[in-house]
């Protein structure tokens, strides 16, 4: 079930028409978690039964370490949880990719294996769920949180609507003792959450889906080799397209959450006016990159070690947040890339100073530019069905396009680009160290209803294409 469909807003409006009836806290959750079975049961119910396995081994596990009298049994109890998480997720997701390169490796040695044939679907928002339902075990075994007491408000934890398929990744302190006691939203929060959902789907639907993914795909799905300028345009369209629709998610989700009553974090705080990769982490999912940093990063020693452990945990981590993403070597390069502007960056910061320590404006754009460029590089990999379109597409990004490189897109596409991009980074500059509800608050009433009028307006006529959100297929 898509945000952007209007089976959503029937499904929305139920929900909220029992969540704000004169009936128990207790039958409201049990709405609730009904509501958020049918919500992903919508793509292919069969897969609710892996959800069912996440939240009863977990609940289980985190009890029986809690429980634990030696560290023996608290290890054994959460590698059971880790072991059935990892298995799942490897399995659906990762399966194919590990037979395939299995047999490469075998060919290389003169072993002609055959590879059987693998038609498994990936279950939606799978990475997600999965490292949402491991931070609980990971927690409790690290002491940060005790077991819930209810199996109903964790099985909520777990499948909660608004972010199940997409983040933002919520922590069980975060979410869990909300369902502990009665939530309903205020006029002010109900307000702004409606505010967030008409902000998100004109990010989707408007921006994303029909602004910039048609010059994304002129680009991306075309075989044959493209102009510099070309390769360039798609490139800076995807970085558009993935921000606005993946904040666009992030967005409606925390705004359906907020008309429900419940906080969910911020995912994305305007990553694209970055100084530094440190920064860029800091603002763009959010809730991914604190996971990896809390439960890998930090556990491998983070900088804690010398100066080549650090690099290396760095190297690490930001290679298993590429694979996290999808299991395909254009995302291990992508994160390989991440990884190595992460490392380059402390070991220049160590010798000359650290980014957040400049005080020249112009000097701090020009970084805030440089940051940008060699983002969109990495966006190529992200975007690429495979390393063959990303190696044409970089070639013709460094001026190394052929000749007789076609130039498919039309004049209309080249405006739509470089308008939303200049208009994108300079807001997301305008607003680097804001937020949403500060400037809301600071805007006048009349032209807040303006804008969100037309916003609504845009996302009602152009109805965009009815695309699923890009990283449900993580």
């Amino acid at each position: 079930m898509l945000f952007n469909s209007l089976t959503f807003i029937i499904f929305f409006a139920i929900v909220l028409a029992q969540h704000y009836s004169p009936i128990s806290w207790r039958t409201k959750k049990i709405n609730l978690l009904i509501a958020s079975y049918l919500f992903y049961a919508a793509w292919n119910p069969p897969f609710i039964i892996l959800l069912w396995i996440s939240t009863v081994v977990d609940w289980n596990a985190a009890k029986w370490i809690h429980a634990a009298k030696t560290q023996h049994q608290r290890r054994f109890f959460l590698l059971l949880s880790l072991a059935t998480n990892l298995g799942i997720l490897g399995y659906f997701k990762y399966g194919q990719f590990l037979l395939e390169n299995w047999q490469l490796m075998m060919a290389s040695i003169g072993i002609d294996y055959q590879v059987p044939s693998w038609s498994i679907i990936l279950p939606m928002g799978i990475s997600f769920y999965t490292f949402q339902t491991m931070a609980y075990s990971l927690d409790v075994y690290l002491k940060r949180t005790e077991p819930s007491k209810s199996f109903l408000d964790f099985s909520l934890f777990v499948t909660f609507f608004p972010q199940l398929v997409a983040g933002p990744i919520v922590r069980p302190s975060q979410l869990i003792p909300q369902f502990e006691k009665p939530h309903i939203a205020n006029l002010k929060q109900l307000s702004w959450g409606f505010n967030l959902v008409i902000l998100g789907l004109f990010q989707k639907v408007v921006i994303a889906d029909t602004l910039l993914a048609p010059t994304v795909e002129a680009i991306y799905d075309n075989a044959g080799p493209m102009s510099f300028w070309d390769a360039w345009l798609g490139t800076l369209a995807f970085s558009g397209q993935i921000f606005s629709d993946f904040a666009g998610y992030s967005t409606t989700a925390i705004g359906v959450a907020l008309c429900l009553g419940f906080s969910l974090p911020i995912n994305f705080r305007f990553p694209y006016a970055a100084i530094g990769f440190s920064d860029f982490w800091c603002r763009w999912h959010i809730s991914l990159s604190t996971w990896l940093r809390d439960y890998l990063y930090i556990p491998l020693g983070g900088n804690r070690v010398g100066p080549v452990r650090t690099y290396i945990n760095l190297m690490l981590t930001m290679l298993l947040g590429g694979l996290w993403h999808g299991a395909s070597w254009n995302f291990v390069i992508w994160g390989g890339l991440h990884g190595l502007y992460l490392i380059t960056e402390r070991f220049i910061g160590n010798r000359l100073g650290k980014v957040e320590d400049i005080s020249n404006v112009w000097l701090k754009f020009c970084l805030g530019l440089l940051t940008y460029f060699l983002v969109n590089i990495t966006w190529v990999f992200f975007r690429a069905d495979d390393i063959e379109t990303s190696t044409t597409i970089i070639s013709s990004m460094f001026g190394f396009a052929p000749a007789d490189a076609k130039t498919p897109l039309p004049i209309i596409y080249i405006i739509e680009v470089v308008t939303v991009i200049v208009l994108l980074v300079a807001a997301h500059w305008a607003m680097r160290n804001t937020t949403l509800e500060e400037v809301y608050e600071k805007m006048p009433r009349w032209l807040i209803t303006i804008s969100l009028t037309l916003m609504a307006f845009a996302v009602i006529i152009t109805q965009g294409s009815g695309n699923a959100f890009i990283y449900f297929q993580f």
